[in-house]
């Protein structure tokens, strides 16, 4: 979710005068190139580089684009995984079209003229930093974890998290959402072409899906509710697709890529399997776990309770769930729902990133100057490398723990539990009954 569906009402669309107040983000600088950034927006005399943090793992991290079948009902993710090292390839494209840009300007309510030459201007040239389509390291199973992402989000601005999980020996799969809560994402369908000429790429052409916004009159809950159903239905289809693809059987890629998909046969260890959102993907989350018990736990980050329904809190989540959340996002009720599913269960924790927001996940948070970022809320009081590794280390030693790994990310068990300088122990939220006046 990059904002609340609350602030997103209150505001109005932003026209070409107002376009100095849209968040400062900026491009990408290579390692080895000199890459020079425009200035901070907000600043007039320094300028600063701004980049999405490598994974701190022992792995090199590479990522593909998988899309199967020429249909809205297809799969589409952004798979990350431990690679080979890969001096000729390319860092990927953080947001690699720009419908993205058009996605975001409808969802943050800008004129799409305005949004997408500020988007493409501050954000055109960022890359991830993860080798795209490098050739997958073999030689041993990899746990597999699937993201789902926020509202008004998709499958590249998570990177930071799926690339520090990748570089740990994780395989993750980053879905895109089809139904209506992403910016944008799109299918691939074919174009009408003679019998005789041979399908090619060039045959076919995207079909672009667009942020769904609440129509007058309707109630959130309901459309949300509806959402995260198809969204866990979607992060299922992901597990099962590369289950598919680890037992050795072919599929089709209908985007343009050169990555070998027969090499990760028998790569995934397919008792080892979690799930893991931001937003509306944590709630995503914890509808994926109460349909997919092959999921063996999950991890909620700022979780948005409003869509999961109320059967959901009726014992159906058996698995292991941690929520990280962030200090200035949460709210009594939606604290009051995380806990009604965790309670009297020790294998559900809770805990809370001081000085943090609810763009401490995203990536924005990384490429957005400090001042603005701060006006904008994408940055808290605390460093976002600070936070994120916070979150990242938390992550880490729970999936440890309840995927039985046989790392030593235990290191960070004490996170978990909300002991450190910047976490604490379940909520900031004062849950006290409000005293009648």
């Amino acid at each position: 979710m990059l904002l609340t569906p609350a602030a997103r009402s209150g505001m109005r669309r932003v026209s070409p005068p107002c376009a100095r107040l849209v968040p400062s983000l900026a491009p990408r600088c290579r390692r080895g190139l000199s890459v020079k950034a425009p200035m901070e927006m907000g600043s007039n005399s320094t300028e600063k580089f701004y980049r999405i943090p490598e994974g701190k793992g022992p792995h090199s991290v590479g990522c593909t684009d998988l899309m199967t079948d020429n249909a809205v009902e297809g799969s589409f993710l952004r798979l990350y995984y431990p690679s080979c090292d890969a001096t000729d390839n390319e860092e990927a494209p953080w947001i690699p079209d720009k419908e993205y840009y058009q996605g975001l300007s409808d969802f943050l309510n800008m004129y799409r003229i305005v949004g997408q030459r500020l988007f493409q201007y501050y954000v055109g040239s960022v890359t991830c930093p993860a080798k795209s389509n490098a050739a997958f390291k073999p030689g041993e199973k990899y746990p597999l974890l699937v993201f789902s992402h926020g509202l008004g989000a998709f499958r590249t601005i998570y990177s930071a998290i799926c690339i520090e999980m990748a570089s740990q020996g994780f395989i993750v799969a980053a879905v895109e959402h089809r139904d209506e809560s992403a910016s944008a994402t799109y299918y691939c369908k074919k174009r009408s072409v003679s019998e005789s000429q041979e399908e090619s790429t060039s045959n076919m052409e995207k079909e672009w899906i667009y942020y769904r916004k609440l129509k007058t009159g309707e109630e959130e809950r309901c459309l949300r509710h509806k959402q995260v159903q198809q969204r866990a239905q979607e992060c299922i289809k992901a597990l099962n697709l590369i289950l598919k693809i680890n037992s050795g059987e072919e599929v089709m890629n209908v985007l343009n890529s050169n990555f070998d998909w027969n090499s990760l046969k028998d790569s995934v260890d397919t008792s080892r399997i979690a799930v893991m959102g931001h937003s509306f993907g944590g709630a995503t989350v914890i509808e994926s776990l109460s349909k997919e018990i092959r999921f063996r736990c999950g991890i909620a980050l700022d979780a948005w309770m409003l869509p999961v329904g109320d059967d959901i809190y009726q014992n159906s989540v058996q698995q292991p769930l941690l929520f990280i959340n962030s200090e200035k996002f949460q709210w009594a009720d939606n604290i009051l729902k995380m806990k009604k599913l965790s309670s009297n269960d020790a294998n559900k924790k809770m805990i809370t990133i001081k000085g943090s927001v609810h763009q401490s996940f995203p990536d924005f948070t990384f490429v957005s100057g400090g001042l603005i970022g701060r006006f904008f809320k994408l940055k808290g009081e605390i460093d976002p490398n600070e936070a994120i590794d916070i979150s990242n280390h938390a992550s880490l030693a729970f999936l440890q723990k309840h995927l039985n790994l046989k790392k030593d990310f235990d290191k960070w068990d004490s996170l978990v539990d909300g002991i450190g300088p910047n976490v604490i122990p379940g909520t900031n939220i004062d849950l006290s009954p409000a005293e009648p006046e």
